[in-house]
Formats: C-alpha cells, sequence, structure tokens
C-alpha cells in the first residue's frame, strides 16, 4: 500500500501485495556460535539455545528467499537484514521479484519461496479455497488508531460540506479495487456512515497516484488513499485528510506475512528467522512510536522503499507493525465473509489450517513480549 500495498501498477506497492517483488542480495559479516545448552520442543525436535536465552546460530547456512516489493509493511525484513539480525543466527536473506501474485502464489505454495508479504483480496482467499496451500503467519501492516497509513481523503472544494461521515451522501468517492482491502475498508466506512452504496457514487481509479489529480480537479470528492501519497497530496494542496480508518475499521489486518508449508516444517530455521523479523519490527516501533534511533531506521527505509525523502517519514502516518507479531484474525475471516457475501469466494477455506500464529508465538516465548 508504493507505501503499503498496491494494485494494478502501482495498488499494493507499500502495504502489503501479493505481486511485483524486488531482487536484493546482502549479508553481513558471520558471527562464531554462542555457548548452546539444549532445549526440547514438541512435538520432539530439539533446538538449541545459548544460555542468553536467545536461539543460537544455525550450524549451517540457509537461505531464505523472500517475495516482498519495496513495501513500507515489509520494514521488518529490511530492519533484520541491514541490523544483522538475520545474520546472527547464520541466515541469509535475498528478496525475490514476480512479475505478478498468480506466478508468486504457487511458487510460494511449492516451497521455491519461503516468506511472501499479502494482502486481503478475492483472489487471494480463491487461491487457498482452491488449494494453493499457504500460510498467514504474522502481521505486516494495520492502521495505528489516529493515524491511519490507508485511509479516506476529502478535496479541498468539499471541506465545508464533508464534516461528518454521513456527509459522504451523494458524493463522488474513488477506490482502486472491489473484493479486496480497499473494498472492504470502504464498505465498513458506509456502514459506520449509516449509508448504503445507492447513498454514494462509487468511482473506480485503480492507480491511488491518479487519485490525486482527480480530486484536485473536482472530478471526484474524496478518496480512499495511502502513504505517501496522502502526506504529499496534502503538502501539495489537491486534498486533506478526513478522520481516521480506525473510527470504524479499529482491528484492520491489512496485510499479512505468508509462509509456504515447506518453510513452516523447517523448524529450527522458521523459528530463527521470525525471531530475528520480529526483532527488526521492534526496531521500527522503537524508532517511529518512541523515537530511538530514529535515524537509522529512516535511513533503512529510504533504501528500501521508494520513499526516498527522508524528510517526509516525519509527516506520514506509518504502517503499524505488530512487535509480537499479533493479527487481528477475526478480522482476516470478516474480510473473507464479506467477499463470499458479495458473491467474489468460489469454495470454503479452513481458517485453522491457513492462519498459523504458532511460530511468531514460539518466536516471542524465545525473545521475550515487546515492552
Amino acid at each position: 500500500m508504493k507505501w503499503g500495498e498496491k494494485v494494478k501498477g502501482f495498488k499494493y506497492g507499500w502495504m502489503m501485495i501479493l505481486a511485483a517483488m524486488l531482487l536484493l542480495a546482502g549479508a553481513c559479516a558471520k558471527k562464531e556460535p554462542a555457548p548452546q545448552t539444549k532445549v526440547e520442543t514438541p512435538p520432539g525436535d530439539t533446538v538449541v539455545k545459548p544460555p542468553s536465552g536467545d536461539l543460537a546460530p544455525l550450524d549451517k547456512r540457509v537461505k531464505i528467499l523472500i517475495a516482498e516489493d519495496g513495501a513500507a509493511s515489509g520494514a521488518g525484513f529490511y530492519i533484520a537484514k541491514e541490523k544483522g539480525y538475520f545474520e546472527d543466527y547464520n541466515i541469509e536473506v535475498d528478496f525475490a521479484d514476480f512479475a505478478n501474485s498468480d506466478d508468486m502464489l504457487p511458487a510460494l505454495a511449492a516451497g521455491e519461496v519461503d516468506i511472501a508479504g499479502g494482502v486481503s483480496t478475492a483472489s487471494f482467499f480463491n487461491a487457498i479455497a482452491q488449494g494453493i496451500d499457504v500460510r498467514i503467519i504474522a502481521d505486516k501492516g494495520h492502521n495505528m488508531p489516529g493515524k491511519s497509513y490507508f485511509t479516506f481523503v476529502i478535496g479541498n472544494h468539499m471541506v465545508d460540506e464533508i464534516k461528518d461521515y454521513p456527509d459522504f451522501k451523494g458524493k463522488k468517492i474513488a477506490v482502486s479495487s472491489r473484493n479486496s482491502i480497499d473494498g472492504y475498508i470502504y464498505e465498513e466506512m458506509l456502514k459506520h456512515a449509516g449509508l448504503t452504496e445507492d447513498d454514494v457514487e462509487y468511482v473506480h481509479i485503480a492507480d491511488f497516484s491518479s487519485m490525486l489529480g482527480a480530486i484536485d480537479a473536482g472530478t471526484i470528492d474524496a478518496a480512499l488513499n495511502i502513504e505517501p501519497l496522502i502526506a504529499q497530496g496534502v503538502a501539495n494542496g489537491f486534498h486533506v485528510r478526513f478522520k481516521d480508518a480506525t473510527d470504524y475499521a479499529p482491528e484492520s489486518q491489512i496485510a499479512m506475512v505468508l509462509a509456504s508449508p515447506k518453510f513452516m516444517g523447517e523448524e529450527e530455521i522458521s523459528l530463527r528467522f521470525m525471531a530475528a523479523y520480529l526483532k527488526g519490527v521492534r526496531d521500527y516501533n522503537d524508532a517511529f512510536f518512541k523515537d530511538i534511533n530514529k535515524d537509522e531506521i529512516v535511513d533503512i527505509m529510504v533504501k528500501h522503499t521508494a520513499l526516498k525523502d527522508p524528510a517526509l517519514w516525519d509527516k506520514v502516518n506509518v504502517t503499524g507493525l505488530d512487535p509480537d507479531g499479533k493479527m487481528f484474525v477475526d478480522d482476516i475471516k470478516k474480510q473473507y465473509e464479506t467477499y463470499k457475501a458479495n458473491g467474489a469466494i468460489l469454495g470454503d477455506i479452513d481458517f485453522d489450517k491457513a492462519v498459523d500464529t504458532s511460530l511468531a508465538e514460539e518466536a516471542v516465548e524465545v525473545i521475550g513480549t515487546y515492552k
């Protein structure tokens, strides 16, 4: 959502897209293993822990391939790579590039890709319902209360007319897609406003950046847009932020970390990967919500994302990333049910299988709960 996740050229390039990935490579200096003790973990596999409580490096170096496109919601991956957290476990991370999600999902299911960033769409759920075996394992993007990075804006010509949600009645509202997280947020907003789709004029604009010119020209009155375009539009006088998406979708899961079943079965590797990822996410939270080492983290984000102006990182509402990897699982199910009610889902999903929070939970047991 680019910053967040983008579809059809721009959408989900930032939050969370299932497609369009960027090939990067690199690793830091290898560290020597720490003194080790053995701890039994079910179902009987042995994981090696050093006395510090953290996990020791793997005996043999492994490479993990991540399908990620430079979205800001991939911060945990970028920071863990640059700070050497993956390297601490003798893990090398590369980023893969896929032309579209139709290619990426089968590759993920087959174990050709280990990890990917995904967003909620009907096509994503349909792929799982039709037998594509991928696991939803951790948070990769949600709106922060009062500071949503994915929310509505209104044109300057509407500031005296649209004061509250019911005022959207009769207005032209641009949304980038239906039966996706965009359409879901749009529908939730209408419910909150006490409106139906017949009360407003839906305008399909697939490219978030194209919404800026349309709203400035007055051909649309409002738009569901994403950072950094929201901040850029405000700075250029195209639109103003309108309230906050958490008013009506307070626990909406925008993007998710996906894993291959093969990767999940490699317990010593997957657990260390998750521990490193969460360390990166925690540094991100420290930087943007506690102002700890922010300059360092901004430099990493500038290096890996499309948002290359360091000063703009002080103006945008950043992606929420849970430092313990927790997801809004009930909301993921609600999104699925919404698309199904719209007739966009064919088949059923076993969420007990598709959503697996155990890896993040076990990693938190190792590195401790974020404080």
